[in-house]
């Protein structure tokens, strides 16, 4: 059994599209949110009830929505829609990317990490177009080469994976490589309401910190490589805990 979510919502190409592949692999079931959730990250709903509903199945897979985040998703699956554990959690494809740090925004690595969380074999997947009319017949392979070698070999215990996409052409090959340094810059444009009152709008630039360096995902989707960052929702310093047990005394 293969559990999908995303971010985007139920019925976004991206999903869809998904579903069609993983569907070679076994019994697919989508619950993903009924309305775009982007940049909502490992957020939870815990101030409203959550309305589950059924929708139109996409092939065979059987489609939910939850009016919720990517998580609540994952967690009500789990809780009330699968009769069973599934073996892989999928999430996607994402229209826009989530390279660099755009995987700690992300509500569909949120998701992929909520079922890492649990100890379910997760897998995020975007493409660097937020057009949702993009052709993503290109990912095919790939992700049915991904699908097929996690089902048969598990991943790392508290690791999941962040693949990511070019736009507009055949990915070159898949790179295993880490998220590049960076960081947003002009994230808000200004305005002002009719009558004066101001206003903001979520914008921003990406400064890539490493550019040329061929060990990020950055480089790689530059050249027209898919990539795949190994993700732990686990985001403890260890290496820096004993610096601050000197610093602090304890």
């Amino acid at each position: 059994m293969i559990l999908i979510t995303n971010d985007d919502g139920y019925n976004s190409p991206g999903i869809a599209h998904l579903a069609g592949i993983a569907s070679r692999f076994g019994e697919v079931v989508v619950v993903a949110p009924l309305t775009p959730q982007s940049g909502k990250s490992s957020a939870l709903t815990v101030d409203a009830p959550l309305k589950l509903r059924s929708h139109a199945p996409i092939g065979e897979a059987a489609v939910y929505s939850v009016d919720g985040t990517p998580v609540d998703c994952v967690k009500l699956a789990l809780h009330a829609v699968l009769d069973r554990r599934p073996d892989l959690v999928l999430s996607g494809i994402n229209h826009g990317s989530n390279a660099a740090i755009n995987n700690i925004y992300s509500g569909t690595m949120g998701a992929a990490m909520e079922g890492c969380v649990v100890g379910i074999p997760s897998v995020g997947f975007s493409i660097l177009s937020h057009d949702t009319s993009a052709d993503l017949s290109g990912t095919d392979d790939l992700i049915a080469d991904i699908i097929s070698k996690v089902l048969d070999r598990g991943l790392p215990e508290g690791v999941c994976l962040n693949v990511n996409f070019p736009a507009g052409r055949r990915p070159e090959g898949l790179k295993a490589v880490r998220a590049a340094a960076g960081y947003w810059t002009e994230e808000y444009k200004d305005y002002a309401s009719p009558h004066g009152a101001p206003f903001y709008w979520l914008t921003g630039k990406f400064h890539n910190l490493e550019p040329d360096c061929p060990e990020t995902d950055e480089y790689w989707l530059a050249r027209g490589w898919a990539t795949v960052v190994p993700i732990r929702p686990d985001q403890t310093a260890t290496d820096a805990i004993g610096g601050i047990k000197t610093m602090l005394g304890c």
